[in-house]
Order: C-alpha cells, then sequence, then structure tokens
C-alpha cells in the first residue's frame, strides 16, 4: 500500500512539472503544439466571419470561397482584418486554389501579410511596397532569367521596417528570408501552406493537395515580429492574369512567456531579420528585361512610341541618303 502511494506521488512529482512546461513552451516542430484558435482573426466556409474583415477592389466573398481577383486583366483585390494579433507568437494556415485558362502565360500571384498598417493598396501584389511586417508571396510568373533564376510558382517570405523595397523585377530574390518552389497553380484541389511564427523563428511549410503531409520549404531565425499587427491577402493581376482563391484562412497563437527590459521590449517594436536569402548577384538578362516590359501596358506604349520614332527616323535618313545620290548622279549629266 505504501509503495503505491508513494509510486503515485513520485508519477505526480514528475509529470506535473513537465505538464506546465508544456503549457508555457512550444515545440514548432511537433505537431501537437499548444495553440490556441483565434476566431475573430480566422475565416472559414461558409465565410461568416466578414463582418470582422473588410475587402477592397475586385474582392468577392462567396460561401465556397474568398476571390481575390477573377481570371481578368488588371483586376487588384485584398481582404484585410480588423482586429490585431495581441499573442507574440503564433501560426496561420492558408488553403488556397490559383487556377486560370492560360497555359504558358498567366499571373500575377497573391501575397499574405502581417503589417502595421492595412487596406494598402500598391505594386507588390496589390499593396503598397516599405511595408511594416511580414510578407509571404505565392508567385506565378517569373520576372528574371539571370543566374538568381529559380522556379515557378514560388514560396517566398520578407520582412522589412518599411525602409526595405520589395524588387518587382527580380521576383525579391535580393531581399527574401527565404523560399522554395510550390507547383500549385491549376491543382485538383486546394493546396495549404503554414507559416509557424515562434521564438523569433519563422517555419514555412507546405501541403500540395492539403492532405496532412506537410513538407518543410523554409525556416529562417533571428525574425522580430511585433505584437498588434493586422493580417491580410491581396492580389493583382496585370495583362496576365488568374483566379486567385482563398478557402480557409486559421490563426492560432502560441502560448509563451516573455519578459524584457524595457529598452529590449522597445527594440522588439520594429519588424527586422538577423539575415536574409544567401546573397546572388543581380543578373538583368534581355529576357527578363522584354518580358517583365510588355507585361505593362504602359512600358508598352512608351516601348511601342520609341520603336515607331525610330523607325521614321531611319526612313527619313536613308530617304534623305538615297535623294542626295540621285541628285548627284543627276549632275553627271549636265
Amino acid at each position: 500500500m505504501n509503495r503505491r502511494c508513494m509510486s503515485v506521488c513520485f508519477a505526480l512529482l514528475v509529470l506535473y512539472p513537465l505538464h506546465l512546461s508544456g503549457v508555457v513552451t512550444a515545440d514548432p516542430s511537433a505537431d501537437d503544439t499548444k495553440t490556441f484558435y483565434e476566431d475573430g482573426l480566422s475565416l472559414t466556409k461558409p465565410f461568416q466571419q466578414e463582418f470582422a474583415w473588410d475587402i477592397s477592389g475586385s474582392t468577392m466573398i462567396t460561401d465556397k470561397y474568398i476571390r481575390l481577383t477573377p481570371d481578368q486583366k488588371s483586376q487588384q483585390g485584398s481582404i484585410w482584418s480588423k482586429h490585431t494579433m495581441r499573442q507574440p507568437y503564433w501560426e496561420a494556415i492558408v488553403t488556397f486554389r490559383v487556377h486560370g485558362k492560360g497555359k504558358t502565360l498567366f499571373g500575377d500571384g497573391f501575397a499574405l501579410w502581417y503589417t502595421q498598417e492595412r487596406m494598402m493598396q500598391g505594386p507588390v501584389f496589390g499593396c503598397k511596397n516599405g511595408f511594416k511586417g511580414l510578407g509571404m508571396f505565392f508567385d506565378t510568373y517569373s520576372n528574371h532569367q539571370g543566374e538568381h533564376n529559380h522556379a515557378h510558382p514560388f514560396v517566398s517570405g520578407m520582412v522589412s521596417n518599411g525602409s526595405l523595397l520589395y524588387d518587382h523585377d527580380s521576383d525579391g530574390t535580393h531581399t527574401q528570408l527565404d523560399g522554395c518552389h510550390m507547383p500549385f497553380r491549376n491543382p485538383d484541389g486546394d493546396t495549404a501552406v503554414r507559416i509557424r511564427y515562434f521564438k523569433d523563428t519563422i517555419t514555412v511549410h507546405t501541403d500540395l493537395d492539403n492532405s496532412g503531409q506537410w513538407k518543410l520549404c523554409f525556416e529562417s531565425e533571428g525574425v522580430i515580429l511585433p505584437v498588434h499587427y493586422y493580417f491580410g491577402m491581396s492580389a493583382v493581376t496585370g495583362d496576365l492574369s488568374d483566379n486567385h482563391d482563398i478557402t480557409s484562412f486559421k490563426v492560432f497563437s502560441i502560448p509563451y512567456e516573455m519578459s524584457f527590459k524595457p529598452e529590449m521590449a522597445m527594440l522588439r517594436s520594429i519588424p527586422r531579420a538577423m539575415k536574409f536569402d544567401t546573397p546572388r548577384k543581380r543578373v538583368d538578362s534581355k529576357d527578363s528585361l522584354l518580358s517583365s516590359t510588355f507585361r505593362s501596358p504602359i512600358k508598352t506604349f512608351l516601348v511601342s512610341v520609341v520603336v515607331i520614332v525610330g523607325a521614321v527616323f531611319a526612313i527619313a535618313v536613308a530617304y534623305l541618303f538615297y535623294k542626295d545620290r540621285e541628285e548627284k548622279k543627276m549632275k553627271r549629266f549636265y
């Protein structure tokens, strides 16, 4: 009897502290991480949480999906949470479908945001450049063909404090944390990506067929993201287009006790990353310049004007040269 009591007491002494530590700290690599569902920051079918979100542009909410842009040219749409994330660490799982009629040319992709500002329209997948926070980019069109080329579609992440700019012509490769190729366009069903921010580390997993089998895309340490930032998603199309559909967006907070000195808390109010992906020499190939130029109507118009003016000038010079030569020939007969 005494031995039984001693065994039970010993088990309680050992397991109880472990139980407590499991609540306070979480292992980001484990699937049983302690998380809490944030309903006010999530979007699930039939999307009755739309009262907690704002939409802009071409975005349309149905009971089956949220379409950021239709498969049409020159569209721009976004959806932003009205509330902020109040916990320092979190996990977001987005399921989506990017699909369209284009076989070889299509674009441009969409972005998932965790930023200080919201409803910011601009050139970076429908959001402004110089954002403060995290941008996750789901890029379907390659704007470069140089040494730093990678296969598309491509998933990448970037952290900016407002001064670091996304370079559209290089697909952001010079400012990205890291990234991976993921052939998510025109799938048979939904595709899923999980972004986990825990202990100043961003870990991204992909699930191409939404089967629950996660594959590591990249992991980046030394990332500081402040609290009270907004979640958002945006997409844009130009001369090329696609349907960009969000089928669910689930946010979870990860409990973790944090205590800092006032000066450290101040430093954590500025988003930043300690390191980026391996630096690459920028290469602007002719194919890259042409492909990025002819995707923009304005650039196409300007290039056309330059070509036409150049052609007219060349014809005029040739005509004057021909006329001068004919006049010299005529003089020989006098």
